[in-house]
């Protein structure tokens, strides 16, 4: 028999005399403990939970240790249009859980309803299938650990996925590709630490299930964005190591990340989960107390306002507090050090979007969650979904905004030099308010959704074919460019372009003021094929080739980033001044003549040059035009310090500077005679 036991916290929680089980089920009427063997395959015991307090239902089974596998049967109300789902046949995940036992197949004992009796609840009982979850007790040895706490202002950020980042890294043991274990691996770190990233921002890592219809096509959601389970890690990236364990190799690997002074930033999805529209499958929240845990329409259907089936309900005071719950266990048990929001708008309706919703409220005055990074994804689709700059002070937003702009200065035209000084300068007037400061902008090129920065210069059209929805998927307006050839091509002056291209991206990047974020594999040249939405490719389209050895933009990309912490104005949390005139210890902003801009030169877009000078002894010389550029210079004793031609196109003559078509040179001033050119891209000094 089961005590009472206690209603927090919530889970399966290992005491001094047992395990106290504890989970929210508020308009239960009856909850049912169901303990399985090992493997998840046989129920060896079933317990009433005792006790019900605040809608929370409870018990302690005495004795009982860790390893314990085990479901929940709810019974309650089933009245689909009031919002109620309970259904004693199917066993249910606890959401709490901090390990899993199984994984979710597609099958129709997962229905929630009575396929052939429509209106009632499917009467087929799904326990040997279902995912269980599993006890834990793990202790964990962080020894001398400490949070690197990079100031926002210096962070450079490096968007990664578990699996594909190392599953075809040559020199990683075979046995530790495409797991937590090789992200922590010594070659994997030093890559990083060769780029000069401060902080690794990782797809989801929560467990997350496979949606039927991918199944059905022998496909998997390779991104992971359809949670299972907002507290136990992806058991498909545990490298299976004796004497570990999913939890544990996750934390060694942010152990050794931040040994190496390296951030971990965790991309989470807690605007919907895997039980998807009302004919998704029935495995957790829907048979536990669906009418709280999503918003519902009048007639009890899902509002889909994340495309993904249902969007959860973040006003409802246990829907908050497991979202709270998880944050702080991601913080305080693994020591994450900051988390993006996917789909973020979501956490703020009620339904309508506010900056003041009750979780985004709660986790404003959370002690614990006061010292992380926190990122949002601003957009939705429901009404009033696109929400960028309005989150609250100490929030970054991703700026989509930032990559549409910076893609058509280079790759099209039509951008004047304002748009182009507005996004290089953090879009001020998106985020300078409210106490937001110029890190709030996080600034991209590239993403995991959409092409990498090979695709990005080698493809005019998405070629998604391989998903499996007749190329409908994905996004069509991209702002991309072929440069004359769709696709891969061996034509030398096609592919100079494009290396032009891509290093003219990279450097308007990390020479931004705001937030840089890289993509993981652009230092790789690594190309999907022309496929712009590979969430479902869990394959060699998707994971990263490092097979050659080579990283042609890695040296490149340190060297911006190395650049980039030297610069005062670009490792400030300070605006630049909005005052365009004058001098300027900041920035200040020249026409190819040296003069500064005038208000046609700001408004005419055909205006594909300009200079910009920060922190006075920085110039970078921008030319997005088809043809070489001279400029002429400030005074001054000026360098070439890098340059993203790798030919003999760009030359500096004393007070000027001739620059290549599509290229940026970057200069500082220097105590060197007048002329000297040193560029250690061109391996070549002239006078």
């Amino acid at each position: 028999m089961l005590q009472a036991g206690f209603p927090y916290p919530l889970g399966a929680i290992v005491r001094d005399n047992g395990v106290n089980f504890a989970v929210h089920a508020g308009y239960a009427t009856r909850v049912e403990l169901c303990l399985y063997d090992a493997h998840g395959y046989e129920e060896i015991g079933r317990y009433d939970l005792p006790a019900s307090t605040h809608g929370v239902w409870h018990g302690l089974l005495p004795h009982a240790t860790a390893g314990l596998v085990y479901g929940y049967r709810v019974h309650g109300p089933w009245a689909p249009r009031d919002g109620h789902r309970h259904n004693p046949k199917k066993l249910l995940l606890d959401p709490y859980a901090r390990a899993l036992v199984g994984q979710y197949r597609d099958h129709p004992d997962f229905e929630g309803m009575d396929i052939g009796n429509p209106g009632q609840p499917d009467p087929i009982d799904n326990g040997s299938l279902a995912v269980k979850a599993q006890v834990i007790d793990e202790d964990y040895d962080w020894g001398t650990d400490r949070p690197p706490a990079t100031p926002w202002a210096e962070t450079v950020i490096y968007e990664a996925h578990v699996r594909g980042l190392t599953r075809r890294h040559p020199t990683i043991p075979p046995e530790l590709r495409g797991s937590y274990a090789a992200l922590a691996h010594p070659v994997m770190i030093g890559h990083l630490k060769r780029l000069g990233i401060t902080a690794i921002e990782l797809l989801p890592v929560h467990a997350h299930a496979d949606e039927p219809r991918l199944q059905q096509m022998n496909l998997s959601n390779y991104w992971g964005y359809n949670t299972l389970s907002f507290f136990a890690p992806e058991p498909r990236y545990w490298s299976g190591q004796e004497g570990s364990t999913p939890l544990s190799e996750f934390r060694d690997a942010v152990k050794a990340l931040h040994a190496a002074g390296i951030e971990v930033i965790l991309d989470v999805v807690f605007n919907h989960n895997a039980e998807l529209d009302a004919e998704g499958p029935t495995l957790s929240l829907r048979g536990l107390d669906n009418a709280s845990y999503y918003w519902l329409g009048h007639d009890g259907g899902y509002e889909n306002w994340t495309g993904c089936g249902n969007t959860l309900n973040l006003t409802q005071p246990r829907v908050i507090q497991l979202v709270m719950d998880s944050l702080r266990y991601w913080v305080s048990e693994c020591r994450v050090d900051g988390f993006r929001f996917d789909l973020a708008p979501v956490l703020g309706r009620t339904p309508r979007y506010s900056a003041i919703a009750p979780l985004l409220t709660a986790i404003a005055q959370d002690p614990l969650l006061a010292c992380v990074k926190l990122i949002a994804e601003p957009w939705d689709i429901g009404p009033g979904g696109y929400q960028i700059g309005q989150f609250p002070a100490g929030w970054a937003e991703w700026n989509d905004q930032y990559r549409d702009i910076m893609r058509r200065f280079w790759l099209h035209d039509g951008v004047s030099r304002g748009q182009f000084a507005q996004r290089f300068a953090a879009s001020s007037e998106l985020f300078h308010q409210r106490d937001r400061q110029p890190w709030a902008s996080v600034n991209f090129i590239t993403a995991h959704d959409g092409f990498t920065l090979a695709d990005l210069v080698s493809y005019n059209r998405k070629h998604n074919l391989a998903n499996g929805e007749h190329n409908r998927d994905g996004h069509n307006h991209n702002n991309s460019w072929n440069c004359g050839v769709e696709g891969a091509t061996d034509d030398a002056d096609i592919q100079l372009v494009r290396l032009r291209a891509k290093k003219a991206l990279l450097a308007t990047l990390l020479l931004s003021q705001g937030t840089p974020m890289l993509l993981a594999g652009d230092e790789l040249g690594h190309s999907q094929g022309g496929n712009n939405n590979a969430y479902c490719q869990d394959n060699d389209v998707s994971w990263l080739d490092w097979d050659s050895g080579r990283a042609p933009l890695a040296d490149y990309i340190g060297a911006l980033i190395a650049l980039r912490q030297s610069c005062p104005a670009l490792v400030a949390s300070q605006w630049w001044p909005a005052d365009t005139t004058g001098d300027h210890d900041t920035v200040e902003w020249r026409n190819p003549s040296g003069e500064p801009l005038k208000p046609h030169d700001w408004e005419d877009s055909a205006g594909r040059a300009l200079m910009i000078q920060l922190s006075a002894f920085f110039l970078i010389l921008i030319n997005a035009s088809a043809n070489q550029v001279p400029f002429r210079l400030p005074p001054g004793c000026w360098r070439v310090k890098l340059a993203s031609t790798e030919d003999r196109d760009s030359a500096l003559y004393q007070d000027e500077c001739r620059v290549a078509a599509r290229s940026i040179t970057i200069l500082t001033e220097d105590v060197c005679e007048p002329g000297l050119f040193a560029n250690p891209f061109l391996k070549e000094e002239t006078s």
